[in-house]
Order: structure tokens, then sequence, then C-alpha cells
């Protein structure tokens, strides 16, 4: 079931909660960093200049000027012969260490990737980067030396595009990302007032003590922003909404206008606030001789668009949008808004605050975890996974496998478990975990078809049911009906093209992918495996473990990955029952560092020798069928300082092979560390260098408690709770039971002794009435929404609908009504409305366990009746497009189980006195709803087999082959066969 879009906010419309980065301590030069770089400078010349200096003076050069192989080795072996040698072994580990100085300074400089390794450099390489970034500290921050994803798709080349309208469309790892904010009418108001505050201001103030900013060209790795330019001259990054709101859509030097608080380019002048200080400030009219005549007339015109003239603003927007939408069609989800725009967001927020308020008070009175309602897919993959551990449960105890035991219901959530069943049941979207799957099988097939590889993509984001994959690097054209996104490094894929992939069979290309957290309306998603490195998450433990917890649980049940291993280390022992083929828990990091070095030798060996340069490459073309499945290690606990440089050297080359890593840390300083995040007590991933500021997605210890729960529960081998064949409702079957409203579910739905309600609303009310009735346990309020509305709706028209159906079911005769709520909020039906399963129930435990276990002619009769109320599948009339909660439910699975019961029990009791017609009767009217069960085929082998009658036993043996298929008969079927007709492999033969 899809979950309802609902806000995430928390705080009331007149004071919107802020999306934008908390404050980030940025680090300045000390002293101790020129002294730190000084001494690296001399290392550095030392081993690259004075080490071959050195040898060239006091050895000089080792080797023979001739070369006379048999000379050498009829000379004797002195004192000499051994400097020689250990000279040339110098030598080599000078040219290995310099190799690595050159590797790291040209990745440190061109800030593209992560350093290529030099072969078997390992410690060589580890000194030289650290004696790089030490010498490049002082000219770049620290952010330009960790390789991320904040440049992604930012380019000098695309930042001189005439217009950034395309880029404003869709989410990215970029800052624009937190000015989506400003979209909402509080924020605007706040910019609205802090620029008159500054209009104000202004006015009392000489022109000449404007402040004027010119964006800086990117130094390394390291691009100027509004936020670090309010950071150094204004004392506050938060600060860059002033800057913004001073000179948002005025006309730059290059004609183009601002518009994104993220998207700035070099050479843009800014207009600051007038108590911005600082030595790179200019004012102006006054004289600057420091500054260019070139770069003081471009200020002088700059300061003429002071009006900001809002209406060039917009047309130049609207231009700028036509020419992105003849390029690629895209969602237009952030233009720059208008006044009745913004008047239009303003009540949408406010109705979504509400929504959220009402949502928030519900869940408080009803105790749903907000935190699996909001988390779809995650809901999703648990909830598929649970409903698989369940049926396999069931199938086991059918088949008498589990110690004997023989049973049809599984136990009943009850406590935390039941609400976060409920949770999972409200929040699983189901529809956009086949989407996305599908959509990434697809793409894989297209490029396979195409002989192309795979790109390697970094992060996905989910907005408005459409997919944007941010890719590494640029690609080239995708193949249709993906389309090129904001710029050559994302692909999107429209959610109208998704709907029109089916089922493949190709590998899946991107299992790594995990939910992260929610940005307004988007949805990000990580690719662990294709990660640069390591990972790391700050932040309290117990914050830490819920993120820990959440990506875990989703990477064992997702739906679009294959195979898969997930190594948990210093924490999810638990969290193994999720799935066992897939989790596995390794007590401390020393374990952790044994076998993921065996494993990262073993798959750069298989690379090699497959000729792959990546897992990537593996997952299409002809070795797709080797899946090349990842592994993700999640270690919570933080590493000492010499396993941390352990698991960087392992990390290194880690996507390359499809090994991914996050670890956590108290600090948030690890060696290795591509991309850090942070979560806060709030519930907010941040990774300010990525631009990024999510809500984050977590797995609270309460709940991953629950989880586990139900998921235990429905473990086949936990003992004697397992399945039992009490039913959850027993009906009375005597005459004096019969009920005031009679449902048949099994077959063609119909309501006897109700009204058939007027109008398009029938259909919905028959719908909520089979909910309630396949769970007489209750039902929460939200489930019976979400199962009825996937795509969400709201509480008057859920409340509506309530109202219609007390009134629809009416009251029994004592004046009791026959939908009630629960202490708990469910909702319930009373004993007097039954449906023909309860009835089905009930007849088969009571010849089974009751009144029919001493008395044969009532069990007779009771089995008798309980198999003429079976008239086909479940609800077999259901209309396409509704009952879509039924693939959550495990009663598709029960009822031919408990048909299946019905008959052999039947059959048995007919043949106890030699009827086989009977029995064979019996046998094939069960068969007819559970025609896959193969204890009524054997039965009615043997029962076919006491008629006598070899040619009907061979023909009923032909119809079994033929149902089998290419599958053939199972082993235990073709034994009877080869025990009861000896002859039948070459009657089968004749008839074919």
């Amino acid at each position: 079931m899809a979950r309802r879009s609902t806000s995430s906010s928390t705080g009331s419309s007149a004071s919107p909660r802020n999306r934008t980065p908390q404050p980030v301590s940025v680090r300045r030069r000390s002293f101790g960093d020129f002294v730190k770089a000084f001494f690296a400078f001399v290392a550095l010349l030392v081993l690259v200049i004075g080490v071959p200096g050195a040898l060239a003076v006091l050895v000089g050069w080792p080797l023979p000027s001739e070369f006379t192989p048999m000379d050498w080795l009829k000379q004797d072996v002195t004192v000499g012969t051994f400097l020689h040698i250990l000279t040339v072994v110098v030598w080599c580990a000078w040219a290995q260490f310099t190799a690595c100085v050159l590797v790291e300074v040209k990745a440190a400089l061109s800030g593209v990737g992560v350093p290529g390794r030099v072969p078997g450099a390992g410690p060589s390489q580890l000194l030289a980067r650290q004696l790089v970034a030490a010498l490049l500290l002082v000219g770049a921050t620290a952010a330009s030396l960790t390789p991320g994803l904040s440049q992604l798709g930012q380019s000098l080349e695309g930042n001189q595009k005439p217009t950034v309208a395309a880029a404003q469309q869709t989410p990215g790892l970029f800052a624009q990302q937190q000015e989506q904010a400003a979209s909402t009418a509080a924020a605007l108001a706040e910019q609205a007032s802090q620029a008159a505050a500054h209009a104000d201001a202004g006015a009392g103030t000489a022109k000449g003590d404007t402040k004027y900013y010119r964006i800086q060209p990117p130094e390394g790795r390291h691009h100027d922003s509004l936020w670090e330019i309010a950071d150094r001259h204004l004392g506050d990054g938060r600060r860059y909404k002033e800057i913004f709101q001073l000179n948002k859509d005025r006309v730059q030097p290059d004609g183009s206008r601002l518009s994104e608080a993220s998207l700035i380019r070099p050479g843009w002048i800014m207009e600051m606030p007038g108590d911005a200080r600082g030595g790179e400030l200019v004012e102006m009219p006054d004289e600057a001789p420091n500054v260019s005549q070139q770069v003081q007339q471009q200020i002088h015109d700059y300061a003429k668009t002071g009006d900001h003239a809002q209406g060039g603003g917009g047309q130049q927007g609207g231009a700028g949008a036509g020419a992105g939408a003849s390029h690629v069609s895209l969602p237009q989800q952030r233009p720059a808004p208008d006044q009745h725009q913004q008047q239009n967001r303003q009540q949408n927020s406010q109705q979504q605050n509400q929504q959220h308020a009402g949502s928030a008070q519900e869940s408080s009175a009803f105790g749903l975890p907000q935190a699996l309602i909001g988390a779809p897919l995650l809901a999703a993959g648990l909830l598929g996974a649970l409903g698989r551990r369940r049926r396999h449960a069931l199938w086991q105890s059918a088949l008498g496998a589990v110690g004997g035991r023989r049973g049809m219901e599984p136990p009943t959530p009850t406590g935390d478990a039941l609400d976060v069943q409920d949770a999972l049941l409200v929040g699983a979207d189901p529809e956009g975990v086949r989407l996305l799957d599908r959509s990434l099988r697809g793409l894989a097939a297209s490029l396979a078809a195409e002989s192309r590889p795979l790109p390697t993509v970094y992060a996905a984001w989910m907005s408005n049911g459409d997919l944007h994959l941010q890719l590494a690097q640029p690609s080239g054209k995708p193949p249709a009906p993906w389309q090129l996104g904001q710029d050559q490094t994302f692909w999107l894929l429209a959610r109208s093209d998704a709907e029109q992939y089916g089922d493949t069979d190709t590998a899946a290309p991107y299992p790594g992918l995990v939910s992260l957290g929610t940005m307004d309306d988007s949805r990000l998603l990580l690719n662990l495996e294709a990660v640069p490195g390591i990972v790391s998450l700050s932040g309290r433990e117990a914050d830490r473990a819920a993120v820990f917890a959440s990506v875990a649980a989703e990477l064992a049940t997702n739906g679009w990955s294959d195979r898969m291993t997930i190594t948990l280390v210093g924490f999810g022992e638990d969290l193994t029952p999720l799935a066992p083929n897939r989790l596995r828990h390794l007590d401390d990091t020393e374990a952790l560092l044994e076998t993921m070095e065996a494993e990262t030798r073993q798959r750069r060996g298989a690379l090699g020798a497959a000729g792959h340069d990546s897992v990537l490459t593996g997952r299409t073309g002809p070795a797709q069928h080797t899946r090349w499945a990842p592994h993700l290690v999640l270690l919570a606990a933080q590493p000492s300082a010499e396993d941390a440089v352990k698991l960087a050297e392992l990390a290194a080359d880690a996507s390359r092979l499809g090994i991914g890593y996050l670890v956590g840390t108290e600090t948030g300083d690890l060696p290795g560390a591509a991309w850090e995040m942070e979560i806060t007590g709030q519930g907010k991933l941040l990774a300010p260098l990525l631009g990024l500021e999510l809500d984050a997605q977590l797995l609270p210890a309460a709940q991953q408690q629950a989880v586990v729960e139900l998921f235990v529960q429905a473990d086949p081998d936990q003992g004697p709770d397992g399945p039992t064949n009490t039913p959850p409702f027993l009906v009375d079957i005597s005459e004096q039971g019969r009920p005031a409203v009679y449902a048949r579910l099994v077959g063609p739905y119909e309501i006897i002794g109700l009204e058939t309600p007027d109008g398009e609303r029938s259909a919905l009310l028959h719908e909520a009435l089979a909910l309630l009735l396949l769970h007489r346990e209750g039902v929460h309020p939200r489930v019976l929404s979400s199962a009825l509305w996937p795509r969400g709706v709201t509480d008057d028209v859920r409340e509506a609908l309530l109202e219609r159906l007390r009134a629809w079911l009416g009251t029994d005769p004592d004046g009791s009504p026959r939908l009630t709520a629960d202490a708990s909020g469910r909702l319930t039906l009373a004993k007097s409305v039954v449906s023909d399963l309860d009835v089905l129930r009930s007849l088969y435990h009571e010849a089974t366990q009751g009144r029919g276990v001493d008395n044969r002619a009532v069990r007779g009769r009771l089995l008798t009746d309980a198999l003429v109320l079976v008239r086909g599948p479940l609800l077999a009339d259901r209309p396409e497009g509704r009952y879509r909660w039924l693939t959550h439910e495990i009663v598709d699975a029960q009822l031919p189980l408990l048909v299946a019961d019905i008959g052999l029990a039947l059959s048995a009791f007919h043949l106890e006195k030699d009827r086989a017609e009977k029995a064979i009767e019996a046998l094939n009217a069960a068969v007819r709803t559970a025609p896959d069960d193969e204890r009524l085929w054997n039965e009615l082998l043997r029962a076919t087999h006491s008629t006598d009658d070899t040619d009907r036993l061979q023909a009923l043996a032909a119809d079994l082959v033929g149902r089998g298929g290419a599958r053939g008969l199972p082993p235990r079927t073709e034994a009877l066969l080869d025990e009861l007709l000896p002859t039948w492999r070459g009657g089968v033969t004749a008839a074919g």
C-alpha cells in the first residue's frame, strides 16, 4: 500500500523549520598548519630530490657499464656487491614513492575522483598522500582534499550556459537543495522583512558605503558559495539569505541572473549588507586601487540594477525554462515563484502542516510509529519479506515438515509489534519499489543491448514519481525512454515512462542503493557500493544506531536487488532474522579487517580474470549471470586509529570491486572518509560539503525490536508458538447462530442481509467490509484508509466513509452498532457479521478438533458442508485495480491449504468405508481451488488406484505430467507412481 503524502514538518506555519545547513565551523588555517606544511615540504624535498642526489654523490651508478652476465656470475660476492644491490632497491623505492607523490598531487589539484593506486605502493602512497595533503592544506580548505559530490555537474563549462532554469528543476547532491524552504510563504516573508530592514538601513547610509563582492574562481576543489561568503564577511553563514535577496534576479556581467542561492558563477558580483567586513570587499563608487578598471565598471553597471526588476527576472526565468524544455522535458518543480504562486504555496504549506499535526496527534493517540510510516521503501521491503516468511512457515507447517505441526494461522501480533505492523501497512509503497526495480533493470537491459557499460551512479532521487540518477561523470545520451536531466550527470525517467517497463531477467544494476532521507518532496537513495571511499556518520550513538538499523533493514529486504552480503559490525546481531541469507554479524573490527582483506584480494583477482574494469561491467552483457553481488559493510562503532587507516586502504579501491563501507564515528574525523555525514538529535542528516540537509530515515530501537519480533514470530522453527489450527474467530455453526449479515468471499463476492448501496461508493464500502472481515482482530483506521486509497486521502474523506460504513452495516436488535472501535481505536465488526471464510474455518476446526473427533458421522457432515462452501478463489470477481492490499496478506495462501486439508480429510473419511468414488469426488472439488497442492494429487492417485482401473490411473498420470510441464513431476509423486503404476513412464510417452 502506498503511503500518503504527508508533510514532515513539525513546526507551525508561522514558524517554518529551517532546511538550510546548520552552522558549520569552517576550520581556519592556523600557525600549526603552516608548520606542518613546511615540514611536509621539507620531507618531500628530501625524499624526492635529496635521496637521488645523495645516491648519485655517495654511491654512484650501481649497475655495471657493460652487460656481461657470465662475468657477473664468476665474480666474487663482496661488500660492494651488497651495497650496489641495496642501492638498486633504494632507487626502486624512490621511483615508486615519486610516482605516488605525482599521482596524489595530480588528484588533489584536479579535484576529480580518488587518486589512482600505484601497484604495490600501500604504505608509500599513504605517506605521500599525507605529506601532499599537509602541504596543500595552506592553499585549500580541508574540503578540497576529500573527494565528494559537491561539484558534480558544476564544471566551469557547464556554468557558462545562458540559463539555469534546467538546473532548478531536479534535485541533486548540491547546496541548491537547501534553498527549497525559501519557496514557503513564511520563509519568503522572513526574507522580505530582512530586505525591507536592509532597505531602511540603506536609506540613511551614503552611497559610497555600499559594498560589493566578486565571486572568485575555483581553487583546487574549493568553490565559492554564498554560505562561505556570509560566514567570512558577515560572521554567520546562515545570513546567506540576505545576500541572495539583495542580488536575486539582477543582471550579472555575463548577462545571466541569480535565481538559486547555490547557483553562482565565477565573476559574478554580489551586493553585500552594510555591516559586511573583510579585505575582499570593494566599496564603490570610491576608487579601489586593487580592482581593475573593467571590474570597477562592471560594479558601477551592476549597482544601477539595484531595483531588482522582478518583472524582468520573471521573464528571464520563463525564457530559460522554455529553452530547457526544448532540450528535454522536465517537471517544473522549482520555478521562480511569483506572488500568486507564493500565496498558493502558503496555503498549501498551512494545509500540510494542519494535516501533519492531525496525523501526529492520531499517531500519538494510536501509537503508530511515524518513523516507519514516513519510510515507504523500507516499509514495503519489510512487509514483503514478512509476507514471504509467513507463507514459508505456512507451507512448512502444512507439509508437516516442522515437528509434525499443522496450522493455518500465524500468531497474531500484539503490543508494539501490532503497532509496527500497522505502520508498515500504512507506509509501504510497493508500487514505488516495483517501478524503481523495473526502471533500473530496464536501463541495464537497454545499455546491454547497445553494448554500453553501466554508468557509475552515486545517488538516485525519487521526486514526485520521477526517478533521477546522479552519475559520477557524464556518460553520453541515455537510452530511451530515459532523458538527460539538469545536466550531463543526471539521467531522468518520468513516472509515466517507468510504468511502461515490464519484468526482465537482467541482473539488478544498482543493488547498493539505500534510502537516507527526504528533502522536501524528494527522497535520496545513496549508492553505497559506488562511494569512492568510506561514508562516515557522526552524531550521538543512539541517533547513529537508528540510521544504521534503517540502512541495514532496507538493504536486507529491498526489492531492487538480487544477491547481496551485508556485514554488520558493532550492532545488529538481532537484525539477522530479517534476512538470514543476506545479513551476517561480526563481533569486532579485527574480524572485519581479516574478512575484507581476503575478499578484496579475491574480488580483484576475479575481476582481472574476467577482464572487467569494475563490477558494473560484469552486470551487463554475457557475464551478467555471475551477478557480481555487492558486499556492504556497516560498522557502527568507531574503529581505532590503526584500524581506521587499514579500512581507508581497503576502501580506496572498494567502489570498483562492489564493496561499500558505512562507518560510525564519534568525532567526525575518519581517515579515508570520502563523504562525511552527521545525524542530529532532531533527526536531520547533514552533509554540508555535499549540500545536503535531509529529514533522516530512522529505525529507532523500539521499532527495531518490534520489527524483529514480527519476523521471529513468523519463523517456522520457533517452536510451539508457530502456526496453529485455532481460527482467530469461531462462528456458531448451529441453527441458532444464524448471522445478521453474511458475506460470501470464497468465490464471487456476495452480501446477504444488507441493502446494496447506491452510487459509485458501493465498491468502496464492499472493499472496506472485506478488509474488516479478513481481520477480525481489528483494523487501524489509517490502515483501512491506506488500503482503500493507496495514493493518500484526507481525514475528512476517511471519516465520511466510516460514517457511511456504520450506517450501512446498521445495528443489532439490541441497538448495538455492528461497527465499533476498541480501546486502541481499531475498527472491529460485531459477531453478527460473518463471512463464509469464518464459517469454513469453524467447520473444519469443529470437525477435526471439536465434536467431529469422537463422532464419525458428525465429522463427515461438517467436512462435506465445508467443501460445499468453496466456490472458487478468494474474491474471484474483484475488479482490476482494487483490493491491492491483498498482496500483503497471506489469506491467498491460507485458503488453498485449508481447502486442501478439508479435501484430504473428507477423502480419508470416505476411504475408511471403501467409497473410492466419493473420495475422488472430494479431492477433485478441492483441486479446483488448490490445483498446485501436491498432497491432493498424491491422494488422488491412491484413491484412483483403489478402483483397480489401470486406464483411469494411466490417464491421471498423463494429466499430472502435462501439468508439470518442463519442470516435471515432484520427486515424491514420481516415487508414488513408480509404486502404483510401474509402467507409467512408457504409457505417458506413448500418449505424448
